[in-house]
């Protein structure tokens, strides 16, 4: 009995198999090049693509559940919609997919809604699975703490609504004990969504006086310009990208990310302990400096 953890590379799939492979798991880790490759010894490493339905069969085969993790493209839905198919042509029933939150909200904004598609497609096509629906991830704001240091000001457009953002440990290690309950399970497991949410629903403003305290010093909050924040985003990464994050910074100012009664209770529960805090990121950050 194998899980396959896609995207595992990156910031979650690396640490949901760590998580996986320290309570006895067995892995297989699909990835474009070996080479790169850093995992534990007991995990197997699959050379594959999303876009290669060759080396999809080939990873997939043997499998018993899958941890399907896209990241933001533009045919990121086609890449979820090909697994999907080999994934059940492979006889995979049991799927930990990793979405987003209210994907049926946020329907303007392209990665969402292609997100929605999928956990539309995971249920026609019969799939017994855990949708994770993650708010904001806390440890994005990692790539501005020098603008915030620098500059004096938070610059995400957050708003007065408030997102409930969570840190990707967290969100990585739900995930691990997820796979391991369908795996685990006697016969496959009716679907289920689970909101993955931190302790806190935070505003801009909030957010902006913890890092006055993290740094010592005034930190104010300059969201709430999406054309400017677009314009910035494009200085290092592609137009369509920043584009589709202005669209859900839009979101955030009308909307923002807030959880559904008893979220917070119940990861907590699940975890066995607290959910981690965007004051202890922020504090984290700042010692780390």
């Amino acid at each position: 009995m194998t899980i396959l953890v896609t995207g595992a590379t990156g910031n979650i799939g690396g640490q949901v198999i760590q998580h996986l492979v320290d309570r006895g798991a067995d892995v297989r880790a699909l990835v474009r090049d070996p080479s790169r490759a850093n995992f534990p010894v007991e995990v197997a490493v699959a050379k594959g693509d999303f876009l290669d339905v060759d080396s999809l069969r080939t990873a997939f085969d043997g499998v018993s559940t899958l941890f399907l993790l896209n990241a933001v493209a533009p045919d990121e839905f086609t890449q979820a919609l090909i697994a999907l198919n080999v994934a059940r042509s492979a006889g995979i029933e049991r799927i930990v997919y990793l979405s987003v939150i209210h994907p049926d909200v946020y329907v303007n904004v392209p990665h969402f809604a292609g997100k929605f598609g999928v956990e539309r497609m995971i249920e026609q096509m019969g799939f017994h699975a855990t949708i994770l629906r993650p708010a904001y991830f806390i440890q994005n704001d990692v790539t501005i703490k020098d603008v915030i240091s620098g500059y004096g000001v938070y610059p995400m457009p957050v708003g007065d609504k408030g997102l409930a953002m969570i840190d990707a440990r967290d969100i990585a290690e739900i995930a691990a004990l997820e796979l391991l309950r369908r795996e685990q399970a006697a016969q496959p497991l009716p679907i289920k969504r689970i909101n993955l949410v931190g302790p806190d629903t935070l505003t801009g403003t909030d957010i902006a006086a913890i890092w006055s305290d993290a740094l010592a010093r005034p930190i104010n909050y300059g969201g709430g310009d999406t054309q400017a924040f677009e314009q910035n985003l494009k200085q290092f990464m592609p137009a369509w990208m920043a584009y589709d994050m202005r669209m859900m910074g839009e979101r955030f100012l009308t909307d923002g990310m807030l959880p559904e009664g008893g979220d917070v209770e119940r990861l907590t529960t699940l975890l066995g302990r607290p959910l981690r805090s965007y004051r202890d990121f922020a504090s984290e950050t700042v010692a780390a400096a």
